[in-house]
């Protein structure tokens, strides 16, 4: 007994095993019992260890001041919605008109023509009867969908072949033309009858069809060829049945 009492060292090594130094105590005091200077090293790394609540608060405080300057600055930047001014809504006006007139001039210059632009063109039907030529004789209606949607490509093969085939246009709503209507069989429009030099009918295309079909007609017919590639063919037409009948206006119209 007599030996541990007087052992410094053995007490201090076994002092943490069943007491925990308070940190006050060792922050405000300095150990009596035990003066050695390991002990007091000991101590103040404790309290150092312990971090300090007004250094975090503090940190804290300039993390939130730099969010809250951010967002100030960033809605200073920001500033209220900005409208268009009456010159940029001119612009807006002025390129939309420019954008209208040149999609109207494409579909003129792209053979945009109407069923009225080759009703004016067409042959008079007697005349093209008697003048010696193939002919081509197309039935329509001005309300005719199909019609107007097929009128370019109408055109395009009228200008090429204009000078060796006759082109005819029959307004089925003309009660002029109700002999040939039923001469032909005209149920659904556009109708297309194809008439060799003498007035024979070798066949006909009723509809929607592909281009091809009136080119290669046509191009028979220019030739002098006994028959049509395609002679009896129908697509998607609007029916006859529909027209609007009305009183021959001038007599001499051939539309």
């Amino acid at each position: 007994m007599a030996r541990v009492a007087s052992s410094s060292v053995g007490l201090h090594r076994f002092r943490p095993t069943f007491r925990t130094p308070q940190p006050s105590r060792l922050t405000k005091t300095t150990p009596l019992r035990y003066p050695s200077k390991t002990h007091k090293l000991r101590g103040i790394a404790c309290c150092q260890t312990k971090p300090d609540p007004v250094e975090t608060s503090s940190s804290e405080k300039l993390v939130d001041g730099s969010t809250d300057a951010q967002a100030t600055s960033s809605s200073v930047n920001n500033g209220p919605p900005k409208f268009p001014n009456k010159g940029f809504n001119k612009q807006i006006a002025v390129v939309s008109t420019l954008a209208a007139v040149g999609l109207f001039l494409s579909a003129r210059l792209d053979f945009g023509v109407s069923l009225k632009d080759l009703s004016a063109a067409a042959l008079p039907y007697e005349e093209a009867l008697s003048n010696g030529k193939p002919t081509v004789v197309e039935f329509y209606a001005d309300w005719c969908e199909v019609c107007r949607e097929l009128a370019p490509d109408v055109y395009k093969v009228e200008q090429q072949f204009k000078d060796r085939v006759n082109f005819v246009m029959l307004n089925v709503d003309n009660t002029k033309w109700e002999q040939e209507l039923d001469e032909f069989g005209v149920e659904g429009i556009p109708h297309f009858a194809f008439l060799d030099r003498k007035g024979n009918e070798e066949g006909n295309v009723v509809g929607r069809l592909p281009g091809r079909y009136l080119l290669e007609n046509v191009d028979a017919l220019a030739r002098g060829e006994e028959s049509i590639p395609h002679a009896r063919v129908v697509g998607q037409y609007s029916s006859a049945e529909s027209r609007k009948a009305h009183q021959v206006v001038d007599p001499r119209s051939h539309g």
